[in-house]
C-alpha cells in the first residue's frame, strides 16, 4: 500500500494548511461534541444476565454449563474441519482434538455453500440462545457474547452472498493463499504428505472461486477492469517454471531442514512438490487469470459500493461485521473520525508552532535501532513498564520473496497454532516502502507489542479453543495499531515532541484513509470530490494520490476501517480511563484489561470496560 505513506509525507507537508481549518482547542480525542458522546457510551451498553439464583452445584446450573462447552466444542470443530489450511494453521496436532480426518482440501466456495452456510448460523444461533447465560460462569458468559454478538452481525449478510469479495488485489485470497503454502509447517512426513494433497487440489479450489466471480458477472457485480488488470500483472509471479518458482524453493528448505528424512525420501518429496506445482498450482492460476480476462467488460459500477443496488447495506454489513464499533450509523461512526482528525490535527500544529525545528526533522531523523532483531529486543524490554510481562516465544523473521514484494503489505505476521502459540514468524517486505524508515514502528504493530504480543499472550491465558479460532480483524489490527502509535514515544532515538508528532501525524493519515473509505463506498465520492477534498482539507495536490486512494477503496471495501476503527475504540476507552481517574490512572493497568478480555466485537468489550473503569474508581477513591 505505497499509497499510504506517499499520503503520509504529503500530510506532514500541509500540517500548517490543513490546521488553519480547524476549532482550536480540541481534546484529547474523546469526542468532546455531548451528542456524540452520549451516543458512543448509550450505544455500548448491553443488558447484563441476572445474578444466578441457584446454588453451583444445582442441576440446572450444571447442566447449562455442560451444553454450553459441548456447544462451544461443536462449533470449534465444525470452524475448523471444513478447511484443511485453515486447520493445520490453527492446530499442530489435529488429532489430539478429534480432528485427525478432515479432507485435504481449501474447502467448498460457491454461492450455494454460502447460503448453507447462513443457515447453518442461524440453527447455531437458536442452539446458543437456548441455553440460560446467566447460569453459566464468567469467562462462560465472556465468551457467550462473543458469539451471541458475532451471530447477530453476521445476520444481515443474508440476501448479500454475491457482493463478497474474494478476490482483491494484496488482500485477496489469490494473493495470501502462495505466502500461506509458503509457510506452511512440516513436523512429520506426514505433514509434507498432507501439504501435497492439499496443493494438488487448488486448481479445483480455483474453479471454485471463478465459478463464483462468473455469478457475480451475471448479477452485475463484478470487479473493475482496473481490479482485473492490477491482480493480473500482481499473479505473474505464481507462473513462473516449478524450478523458478518461490513455491518450491521455500519447499526445498523446509524438506532440507527435516533431520527424520533421508536424502532419497528428501528428494522423492522435491520431484513430487515440483509436479505438483507444475500439473495443479501454475494451471489453477492460469485458469483463474483467464477467466477473469473474459470477465472483463462485465462491470456495471466503476464508484463506491453505494452504487449497486444493495451496495449501501452490504456496507453496513461490512462495517458492523468486520469492526464491531460501538457506534450503530455509519453517520456517527464518520462524525467521531472526523473528531478524531481534528484532534490529531490541533496536537500537531501545536507541537510545531512550540517547536518550530521538528519541522526540519521530518525528513532526517532516524531511530536508534534498525537491524530487526536489535529492534524487537528492545522493544521487548522497553514495554515492560506499560504492558504486563509475556513468557519468552521464541520468533522468526523473514523477508517476503522477492517475485512477492509488488503483491503483499510491508509485513505481516502469521499467528501460531493454539497448541504451539510459541513459535512465531514475521515477515518483512523490502521491496516496500514502508519499512524503509520506519521499520521500528512496523516491527512494534507486528511484533512486541503489537501482534506476535497479544496473540502469544491470549493463546497463554485462554482456555477457550472456539475463541482462538474465531477473527476479530479490527480487535487484533486496532491493537496493533494502538502500539505502533505507542512505539513512537519510546526510548528509541527520537526526542519526545518528533515522537508525538509521528504518532499523531500516524493516527491522522489513517483517519485520512478511513473517513475516504467511508465517503467513496458509504456516500458515493466520485475521484473528484477526493481530489478536491485531499487538496482543500490537507493541500494534496497530487492527482495520482487521490487516484490511487480512490481505486484502493473500491478493491477492498473496510479494509482500512479494521484498522483504524479498532485503534479508535481502544483510544476512546484510554482517554475515558484518564479523564475519569485522572493521576490514579495506570496505563499499565488498562493495557493488561483489554488483553485480558482477548479479540471481541467493541459492543461486548465496552460494558466491560465500563464495569473495570468503575471498579478502578472506586479502589482509587474517584
Amino acid at each position: 500500500m505505497n499509497h499510504r505513506k506517499r499520503a503520509m509525507t504529503l500530510i506532514m507537508s500541509a500540517i500548517l494548511i490543513l490546521t488553519i481549518l480547524l476549532v482550536p482547542g480540541c481534546g484529547r480525542g474523546l469526542p468532546q461534541d455531548e451528542t456524540t458522546y452520549e451516543t458512543y457510551t448509550a450505544s455500548s451498553q448491553q443488558s447484563q444476565p441476572s445474578p444466578v439464583s441457584l446454588s453451583e452445584d444445582d442441576p440446572k446450573v450444571l447442566e447449562a454449563r455442560a451444553a454450553f462447552e459441548q456447544f462451544c466444542d461443536d462449533l470449534f470443530k465444525n470452524q475448523l474441519s471444513d478447511d484443511f489450511l485453515s486447520l493445520h494453521y490453527s492446530l499442530a496436532d489435529p488429532a489430539s482434538y478429534g480432528l485427525g480426518d478432515c479432507p485435504r482440501t481449501f474447502g467448498e466456495f460457491s454461492l450455494q455453500g454460502l447460503k448453507e452456510s447462513a443457515k447453518l448460523q442461524k440453527e447455531q444461533q437458536a442452539a446458543l440462545a437456548s441455553i440460560p447465560e446467566e447460569f453459566l460462569t464468567q469467562d462462560q458468559q465472556l465468551t457467550y457474547r462473543v458469539l451471541e454478538a458475532s451471530f447477530e452481525a453476521e445476520e444481515a449478510f443474508e440476501g448479500l452472498e454475491l457482493y463478497y469479495q474474494p478476490l482483491a488485489p494484496t488482500v485477496g485470497i489469490q494473493a495470501q493463499l502462495p505466502v500461506l503454502l509458503a509457510e506452511y509447517i512440516f513436523y512429520s512426513a506426514q505433514d509434507v504428505e498432507d501439504y501435497l494433497a492439499l496443493l494438488s487440489t487448488i486448481d479445483s479450489y480455483y474453479q471454485q472461486l471463478l465459478e463464483f466471480e462468473q455469478e457475480k458477472s451475471r448479477a452485475g457485480l463484478f470487479m473493475t477492469d482496473s481490479c482485473v488488470d492490477t491482480i493480473t500483472e500482481d499473479c505473474q509471479a505464481y507462473l513462473l517454471p516449478p524450478e523458478n518458482n518461490f513455491l518450491s524453493a521455500t519447499f526445498d528448505q523446509r524438506i532440507d531442514a527435516m533431520a527424520d528424512l533421508t536424502d532419497q525420501e528428501k528428494a522423492d518429496f522435491k520431484a513430487r512438490n515440483l509436479t505438483v506445482l507444475s500439473e495443479h498450482f501454475i494451471p489453477a492460476y492460469e485458469l483463474l487469470l483467464n477467466g477473469l480476462g473474459d470477465l472483463k467488460g462485465t462491470c456495471t459500477n466503476e464508484q463506491g459500493l453505494c452504487y449497486y443496488p444493495e451496495g449501501k447495506r452490504y456496507y453496513e454489513y461490512l462495517v458492523h461485521s468486520s469492526t464491531g464499533t460501538n457506534y450503530d450509523t455509519i453517520d456517527k461512526l464518520r462524525d467521531a473520525i472526523n473528531n478524531q482528525i481534528n484532534y490529531d490535527a490541533a496536537a500537531m500544529h501545536k507541537l510545531l508552532v512550540d517547536n518550530p525545528e521538528l519541522g526540519q526533522q521530518l525528513d532526517t531523523y532516524e531511530f536508534a535501532y534498525t537491524e530487526p532483531g536489535e529492534i524487537l529486543e528492545h522493544l521487548k524490554e522497553v514495554i515492560q513498564k506499560d504492558f504486563p510481562l509475556l513468557e519468552s516465544a521464541s520468533y522468526t523473521t523473514k523477508y517476503v520473496p522477492e517475485a512477492l514484494e509488488q503483491t503483499l503489505s510491508p509485513a505481516f505476521f502469521l499467528v501460531p497454532p493454539m497448541d504451539r502459540y510459541l513459535d512465531c514468524v514475521i515477515y518483512i517486505n523490502n521491496g516496500s516502502v514502508s519499512t524503509s524508515g520506519d521499520l521500528y514502528t512496523t516491527l512494534a504493530h507486528e511484533g512486541y507489542p503489537g501482534h506476535l504480543y497479544q496473540n502469544v499472550y491470549f493463546l497463554s491465558n485462554c482456555d477457550s479453543p472456539v475463541r482462538n479460532v474465531l477473527n476479530f480483524s479490527s480487535y487484533s489490527e486496532g491493537w496493533a495499531t494502538y502500539v505502533e502509535n505507542y512505539a513512537y514515544t519510546t526510548d528509541n532515538g527520537l526526542s519526545p515532541e518528533l515522537g508525538q508528532l509521528l504518532a499523531h501525524n500516524a493516527s491522522a493519515t489513517l483517519a485520512l484513509h478511513a473517513i475516504l473509505d467511508i465517503n467513496i463506498n458509504y456516500y458515493g465520492w466520485s475521484l473528484d470530490q477526493v481530489s478536491s477534498y485531499l487538496n482543500e482539507t490537507f493541500g494534496i495536490t497530487e492527482r495520482q494520490v487521490a487516484e490511487d486512494i480512490y481505486q484502493y477503496m473500491l478493491r477492498a471495501p473496510v479494509n482500512y476501517l479494521n484498522y483504524y476503527v479498532g485503534y479508535l475504540e481502544l483510544v476512546l476507552m484510554k482517554n475515558q480511563a484518564e479523564d475519569t481517574l485522572k493521576d490514579r490512572f495506570v496505563l499499565k493497568d488498562f493495557n493488561q484489561f483489554i488483553l485480558d478480555i482477548g479479540p471481541a466485537p467493541f459492543t461486548v468489550i465496552r460494558p466491560y470496560f465500563q464495569e473495570w473503569l468503575k471498579a478502578q474508581a472506586a479502589a482509587a477513591g474517584n
